[in-house]
């Protein structure tokens, strides 16, 4: 049985959070931004292609 969509992007979401956080606490605000935007398409990407 697979994972409801809303908990992958859940996951998604808060893993790129994560690293973003990370990046930011290293002053690397270009990879913070770059998480963020993939992470944002990814969980689009999910909601537009479930069932």
């Amino acid at each position: 049985m697979s994972e409801p969509i809303y908990q992958k992007m859940y996951t998604t979401l808060f893993n790129a959070i994560t690293d973003a956080l990370a990046q930011l606490e290293a002053q690397d605000l270009p990879a913070a931004q770059e998480t963020l935007r993939q992470a944002q398409q990814t969980t689009e990407d999910l909601y537009l292609e479930a069932p």
